[in-house]
């Protein structure tokens, strides 16, 4: 079962455009009257809202260039390059995020999230994109994600977690939240796997959670959802109810928007091997319960309509 999220948790962002680059070194010298300046170049921008589209609602279909394209941050996403944990410490990199074409994307694009390893620190890096707004909190979360049974290349046995969830912006926090989406194709901290554990937070250190585990092969893409509501937390997978949780063990404070793939541990060396998580879109309604039919329906309509991003979430 899931260990804290993070043991030094700190919030970076992609690496700089070269033009970004270039205004920073140049310290962004644009008259303010000309709208350049200091708002150029920072990190964890806000995301950009967009006029019309359903009260409440954030929808993302990762159509993307890649992780230096202009949109993606001003969308509201950023790709963790700092340090600390879980997994191997100090390995995230904004080289395992990139978007791709895929035949069974609804969009056409997915978000593909990679980690590789060759058994070695030095040789693994691990992969985490998660929203720059913090204004989520009741409600109902989504996503359509590619969960992974065996490496895309290379030896299996790593203790690989496919990850989306919800989260504090900080593991000190008094109101501390998490809601939990983790696949471990095989296992660890003890476990042989396969197994989907679900897990909702109150306190990151010492931990302090519940959860529930699904013994069973996911590889291939499902409908994940969260609903937030009423002080309970359900947890359901293409449709079918998993756990619930009550009491202590519900949101009490708005979080960010994560999906990350990385490694418990590094059980064997022996040439590299390569992991991808997919995610094809992601949506967010504040304050409703929404069914899986309805979210998909929402979806459907979006796509019906060419509209790849919607987010009309108030802003905190």
């Amino acid at each position: 079962m899931s260990q804290p999220r993070r043991t030094s948790r700190r919030r970076a962002w992609t690496a700089l455009t070269l033009p970004a680059l270039l205004c920073v070194l140049a310290a962004c010298s644009t008259d303010p009257a000309t709208g350049g300046g200091a708002d150029a170049a920072g990190p964890a921008q806000e995301a950009s809202p967009t006029p019309t589209g359903p009260p409440g609602t954030l929808f993302d279909d990762f159509d993307y260039t890649g992780a230096d394209d202009a949109s993606l941050a001003a969308h509201g996403w950023e790709i963790r390059t700092g340090g600390g944990g879980p997994g191997i410490k100090d390995t995230w990199s904004a080289d395992g995020a990139a978007f791709p074409s895929d035949p069974a994307a609804k969009g056409g694009k997915v978000l593909r999230l990679r980690s590789s390893t060759d058994g070695t620190e030095q040789g693994t890096t691990q992969v985490e994109v998660q929203t720059t707004s913090r204004n989520f909190f009741t409600g109902t979360y989504a996503a359509r994600v590619h969960l992974s049974d065996k490496p895309t290349s290379g030896r299996d046995g790593d203790h690989v977690v496919q990850t989306f969830f919800p989260i504090s912006p900080s593991d000190s926090s008094d109101k501390y939240s998490e809601l939990d989406f983790e696949y471990l194709p095989n296992g660890g901290w003890g476990s042989v796997g396969p197994q989907l554990d679900n897990v909702s937070w109150y306190k990151a250190d010492p931990p302090d959670r519940v959860h529930n585990t699904v013994e069973r092969r996911l590889g291939g893409w499902h409908t994940m959802m969260i609903t937030a509501m009423d002080g309970k937390v359900t947890y359901s997978l293409d449709g079918k109810e998993l756990f619930t949780s009550s009491g202590k063990y519900v949101p009490r404070e708005q979080m960010d928007i994560h999906f990350s793939n990385w490694l418990i541990d590094l059980p064997f060396t022996g040439g590299p091997r390569v992991w991808d998580m997919k995610v094809d879109w992601v949506y967010y309604k504040a304050d409703e319960a929404v069914s899986q039919a309805d979210v998909q329906k929402t979806v459907d309509g979006f796509h019906s309509t060419g509209t790849g991003y919607v987010n009309t979430v108030p802003k905190s």
